[in-house]
Parts: C-alpha cells; sequence; structure tokens
C-alpha cells in the first residue's frame, strides 16, 4: 500500500480592497471627535434647542397679545442672551471641530443671523420704522427654526424619512414665521386679515401655490407671498419624490417576501413528495 501523499494546505487570506475605502475612512478620521468632545457639542445643540423654543414661544406670545417688544426690557435682555449663547456655541464648536476653515464656511450664515441686531439698533439709537424693526426681530428665529427641522430629521433612523422631516419642518417653521409677519403688517390695515388665523390661512394657501382670496397690501406682505410661493414650488416635489420612494421601497419589500414565501413552501411541497417515495 503505498502511503498517502498529503500537502500541507495554506490557508487563503484576503487583502481587503481599502482603494476606495481610504478616501470615506480619512474623511471620517478628519471629522471624528473624542467622546468628551462630542458629548460637549450634544450638550450646547441641546441647549440651543432648548432656547430656540424659548425664543419662538416669547414672540408668538408679544404677537398674539400685540405687546411692543421694544418697550419690554425684559424681552431686549431675554433675546440678548439667547444671541449671544447662539454665538458662544459656534465659537465652542469651531475650537471642538478639527477642519476649522470647513466649518467656518458651513456655520458663517448661522453666525450673522445670531446677532443681536435689534439690541444694537437700541443701543445706538438708530431710527427705523417699527415694521422694519418687528422684522428684524425676527432674523434669530431663522437660527431657531433650522434647529426645529434638524431635530425632527435626528429622530428618525432612515436617511431618507431624515431627510423628509427636515424639509417638512423647515416648511412648517417658515409658513409659521410668515403667517406671525404677515398678521403684524397687514391686519391694522387690510380687513381680509382680522385675526391671526387669517393670516395663518393666507400663508397656507399660498405656499401650496392654489392661491387666496385675502390680498397683499403691504410691501412686506407681497415679498413673503413670493418667498411662500417659491418655497412651495422647491419643497413639494421633495414630498412627491418621497412619497413615490417609499411606495417603490414598499413593493420591492412585499415581492421579495412573496419570492421568499414561494421558495418556503415549495422546499416542503419537495420535502412532503420525497417522504411519501
Amino acid at each position: 500500500m503505498t502511503p498517502i501523499e498529503t500537502t500541507p494546505t495554506t490557508k487563503a487570506t484576503t487583502v481587503p480592497d481599502t482603494s476606495k475605502a481610504s478616501v470615506s475612512d480619512g474623511k471620517d478620521r478628519k471629522d471624528y471627535l473624542p467622546p468628551y468632545k462630542a458629548k460637549i457639542v450634544k450638550i450646547l445643540h441641546t441647549l440651543v434647542l432648548i432656547a430656540s423654543i424659548g425664543l419662538i414661544v416669547l414672540i408668538s406670545w408679544d404677537s398674539f397679545h400685540n405687546i411692543s417688544f421694544l418697550a419690554s426690557q425684559q424681552y431686549m435682555n431675554i433675546q440678548f442672551w439667547i444671541c449671544m449663547f447662539f454665538i458662544f456655541d459656534i465659537v465652542v464648536e469651531f475650537f471642538i471641530y478639527p477642519r476649522k476653515w470647513h466649518y467656518v464656511l458651513t456655520h458663517i450664515f448661522f453666525l450673522l443671523v445670531s446677532i443681536p441686531y435689534i439690541n444694537i439698533i437700541a443701543y445706538y439709537g438708530i431710527e427705523l420704522s417699527p415694521e422694519m424693526q418687528y422684522l428684524i426681530r425676527f432674523v434669530p428665529m431663522i437660527r431657531a427654526g433650522y434647529v426645529l427641522a434638524l431635530v425632527l430629521g435626528v429622530l428618525f433612523s432612515n436617511k431618507i424619512s431624515g431627510l423628509f422631516a427636515t424639509y417638512l419642518g423647515l416648511l412648517i417653521a417658515t409658513v409659521y414665521f410668515a403667517s406671525l409677519m404677515f398678521f403684524i403688517e397687514e391686519h391694522y390695515i387690510n380687513p381680509g386679515v382680522s385675526t391671526y388665523w387669517s393670516a395663518l390661512w393666507w400663508a397656507f394657501m399660498d405656499v401650496t401655490t392654489v392661491g387666496c382670496n385675502i390680498n397683499c397690501i403691504t410691501p412686506t406682505g407681497k415679498v413673503l407671498g413670493v418667498i411662500l410661493a417659491a418655497e412651495g414650488l422647491i419643497l413639494f416635489p421633495v414630498f412627491t419624490v418621497y412619497i413615490t420612494n417609499s411606495l417603490s421601497q414598499r413593493s420591492v419589500r412585499d415581492a421579495a417576501e412573496d419570492r421568499r414565501n414561494a421558495a418556503i413552501k415549495a422546499k416542503k411541497e419537495a420535502a412532503r413528495q420525497d417522504s411519501k417515495v
């Protein structure tokens, strides 16, 4: 009997292809934050969210009760410190994030809308019309609305659903703030805007590009009408794409489930036939 020669088997080792991953991994390494820095950023974002909600509630309360914010020193102080905290958040994150210039380029707009312009105007005694001062008061609300929209997006694990929630939050925030500004500007001189709900109805109908029987009289109202109509034309197709994508994904999942059930059924049927033989 001739002995059977055995050759030692060598374990095949596969080298992962890192040519494509190296670019994304390098980018992730640049954006990586240590755990303690990530925790600081999370705490700052939570505080910014709370301050944003407080600012929205404060301005809404004054608008609904026809309170002159320029005559209220308490409001001026609250908005000043909220704006200063917004700036503080941007400065701290600038020193935390590794890519400084990238952070500056992506956050310069939020720095500009966080400046307490209304306090600067009051301090230097700059003369502006009450309507213009009211509009300037809404500048920090841009930051507040954007933060709320981002929070809605984070609540969803699915990236597409999160993006849809962000767009929806931006739309709701824009309609709400535009209706407040339209109500303040128009309700004294426009007979069609007797209550805030009339202004909200106008804003909703304008953003859907359907139109409303309430006509704009002031220049601010006309500008708001153009902005809402443009936003509706931009964002509503996003909703259509989201619904279409959701339906297509559901149909793909249902088809895959049907194929899996059919395969299981065929396997059981084959096993049953074999047992009979």
